[in-house]
């Protein structure tokens, strides 16, 4: 596909996401929706590369899985009989065919996806397929599942929320609680997926990112005191003050120790560090992971060079995030922050000791380096070799081709 096929790919795919909760909100079925939005997407992909892309993508998007969630509900209605197909056209008139995008579907959405009758695992799953447009085998390698196992969770979580009829909508205030955790999972995995894209031609999708900030932003305005919120919001805007530093001039990744960092956006550093400052002081005793990863991130923001980066800290905040969330990705993290203070040796024996990561391609890559830097080359090639087997983004397996040949 080429560079401008790519670009209409990742378009009908964010605008898609938006497409589907708007669907889902007017029919009621996330089956019917999901079969409406592929339809369009699918349309959309063969004829705007030629045609070119309309003035208003979503709108297209919109009018074309209407007539198709219209076309589906016709062919039930006539399965179920003359009265039902009845029922239907009634409908067709006040529902779907006038139906118009709200801002809040994407919210209402991910609240529906992030109920508490689900497991919270199927939550996010369920959420990053539906909300964030990731296909299957992305979200089962967001949340580190096999793919089979994958498809046959989102299967059962859909004929569970059809079952329970669980309604669309934002809860009551006094219902957010219950359903925080899931929901902040969601939203800082689909930001994940925009920071850095486990797959395809692009390491970042800006409209993932700003989605993820947006509904970040709209749980603060649900939830203003809560911690994990403002923590969340903070760590993502720390993340995304770097996004014009994290590329090159042809796309390539720039790494954290050689960004211009008079590129990154003071503004949003200035408000994360704020946030994470009024979250610590309401967690003075009893942290939190959203919370505690913001403080990382802004000892890194407030660096003024990568040379400068207080180690000694971020590795102690590593400590405080191991006591709530013990993960084989967190020890990797901190593996990387002890290679920093202590040297490669120190990191390398972290990184050896960790368990349950050999399909994670960044695993391979953190030996790698480590190796690398003390030259240990044969050992080097083989770790680069074995990440370049493992899925990753194409800017991201190019840089990690080129270290490999450098090696050489």
């Amino acid at each position: 596909m080429t560079g401008a096929g790519d670009a209409v790919a990742r378009l009908v795919r964010d605008e898609g996401a938006r497409v589907l909760a708007t669907l889902i909100r007017v029919t009621g079925s996330v089956d019917v929706a999901e079969d409406a939005t592929q339809d369009a997407v699918v349309r959309a992909l063969q004829t705007w590369p030629a045609d070119g892309v309309p003035d208003n993508p979503r709108g297209w998007l919109l009018v074309t899985a209407k007539h198709r969630a219209i076309d589906i509900l016709r062919r039930e209605a006539r399965r179920a009989g003359k009265e039902a197909e009845g029922v239907i056209d009634t409908g067709i008139g006040t529902g779907i065919a006038d139906a118009e995008p709200d801002p809040d579907d994407l919210l209402r959405l991910v609240f529906t996806c992030c109920h508490p009758a689900l497991a919270v695992e199927t939550q996010v799953a369920l959420a990053l397929r539906t909300l964030g447009g990731l296909s299957t085998a992305e979200v089962a390698r967001a949340l580190l599942v096999p793919e089979a196992t994958m498809a046959k969770r989102l299967t059962r979580a859909k004929q569970k929320i059809a079952r329970a009829r669980i309604p669309y909508r934002v809860p009551a205030d006094e219902e957010l609680p219950a359903r925080l955790a899931g929901v902040a999972a969601t939203v800082y995995l689909i930001f994940n997926e925009g920071y850095a894209a486990g797959s395809g031609d692009a390491l970042v999708r800006l409209a993932l990112t700003a989605e993820a900030l947006r509904l970040a932003r709209l749980l603060a305005d649900l939830m203003p005191d809560e911690p994990t919120v403002l923590g969340l919001l903070s760590l993502l805007l720390l993340h995304d003050s770097r996004r014009d530093a994290r590329l090159d001039a042809a796309g390539q990744p720039v790494l954290l120790a050689d960004q211009n960092r008079s590129r990154w956006h003071a503004a949003s550093i200035k408000e994360g560090v704020e946030l994470v400052g009024r979250a610590l002081r309401r967690t003075p005793s009893e942290p939190n992971s959203y919370v505690v990863q913001a403080a990382i991130a802004a000892c890194h923001a407030l660096a003024p060079s990568y040379a400068e980066t207080n180690w000694a800290a971020v590795v102690s905040w590593y400590d405080v995030l191991l006591a709530v969330e013990d993960t084989p990705v967190t020890r990797l993290n901190r593996a990387v922050a002890v290679s920093e203070r202590d040297g490669p040796g120190a990191g390398l024996l972290l990184v050896d000791a960790i368990e349950g990561l050999a399909a994670y391609p960044w695993w391979h890559a953190t030996r790698a380096e480590l190796l690398r830097r003390l030259d240990r080359v044969p050992e080097a090639r083989d770790a680069y070799e074995q990440a370049l087997t493992l899925e990753m983004n194409t800017a991201t397996a190019d840089h990690t081709r080129r270290r490999l040949s450098e090696l050489d």
